[in-house]
């Protein structure tokens, strides 16, 4: 686990191996919203100065918001994988942490990579009084499994009653029919919340997320990246694009996701999971099922760890999903 882990988005690799042009190929490897909104303007002191306060306390605002964390707001970090690096901080050296998995690679590496012993548990059930951090991906990336919050809740009052704290990563709540944790985290000792901005807006380059937790934990988070560490542009369209009426955002998702279902329906493809940016797919000829697809210039998410898996994104238009459904009819 301490190497690197392979993600989505690889198309100049791909590109690479496979031939073409890189702005040729259809990424579906990634589960970004293929449609973003309009880029919304951005003042220009914001790129002339550091960020200043007031860009911060706005964007705050808007996803306090946006999210619904109440008075708690929601601290901006430069995307939440900078704080996973940071998470083995907030427990002893080599004390055993337990991750629900198969999720999301970095969560482990990170504290492999700090020492401590990872236990990657198949249930909640399996989250016991040895373990002083557990980390919950709800919806779970790449299968889309969810837990209730009040389960969710539950485990992190345990994990406080023992000094510990539950990470529940809210990267892809947003457009879900689920419950959401951030209105409990100010008020639950040990509960971090992990939203992630890039994915539902589709503008995962701009290297942003909010964490919801009580005022102590976030001043540690916020005192351990130090100043200024989300820029002032990222701190601008954040605040824009949460202050908007996102319904017209999850409409167009919810097309593209009905378009990309169908798609594979057709093609005879087995649903395993997903969520509203991507579907996971199981078939036992999945490996030869991508090397297809990179041969038509479609790249989709394999994992080493399953290899009867592939994640589909969304494409963006209906042309796209009728370049896949050409390129999965004349697979087998």
């Amino acid at each position: 686990m301490s190497g690197a882990i392979i993600h989505g988005g690889g198309i100049t690799a791909a590109a690479a191996l496979h031939g073409g042009r890189v702005e040729d190929w259809l990424d579906l490897s990634t589960g970004i919203n293929p449609c973003p909104p309009d880029l919304p303007a951005i003042e220009p002191r914001a790129w002339h100065r550091l960020p200043d306060r007031y860009l911060v306390e706005r964007a705050q605002a808007a996803a306090a918001g946006y999210y619904g964390s109440g008075p708690v707001m929601p601290l901006a970090v430069p995307g939440t994988q900078s704080v996973i690096q940071l998470l083995p901080r907030l427990v002893s050296p080599a004390a055993p942490v337990a991750i629900l998995s198969p999720t999301y690679g970095e969560y482990a590496r990170a504290f492999t990579l700090a020492g401590h012993p990872v236990d990657a548990v198949a249930t909640l059930d399996d989250i016991g009084p040895q373990h002083k951090l557990a980390v919950v991906v709800n919806p779970n990336n790449p299968d889309g499994r969810v837990h209730a919050s009040e389960t969710l809740l539950e485990l992190a009052g345990r994990m406080a009653a023992r000094g510990g704290f539950l990470v529940v990563d809210e990267a892809f709540c947003d457009g879900e029919a689920m419950g959401s944790l951030v209105g409990q985290a100010g008020a639950q000792d040990g509960l971090i919340v992990f939203r992630s901005f890039g994915k539902f807006f589709g503008m995962a380059g701009v290297r942003l997320g909010f964490v919801v937790a009580n005022a102590g934990l976030l001043a540690r988070l916020e005192s351990w990246l130090g100043p200024w560490a989300v820029s002032g542009p990222a701190l601008s369209v954040a605040a824009s694009l949460l202050e908007a009426d996102p319904a017209p955002l999850r409409a167009a998702i919810a097309a593209r996701k009905r378009g990309l279902l169908d798609v594979l329906a057709e093609a005879g493809l087995r649903v395993r999971g997903g969520a509203s940016l991507f579907a996971l797919v199981e078939d036992a000829a999945a490996g030869r099922l991508h090397e297809h697809l990179c041969r038509a210039h479609i790249l989709v998410r394999k994992f080493d760890y399953e290899p009867t898996w592939l994640r589909f994104g969304l494409a963006p238009d209906a042309a796209g999903d009728r370049r896949l459904a050409e390129a999965l009819k004349h697979f087998r």
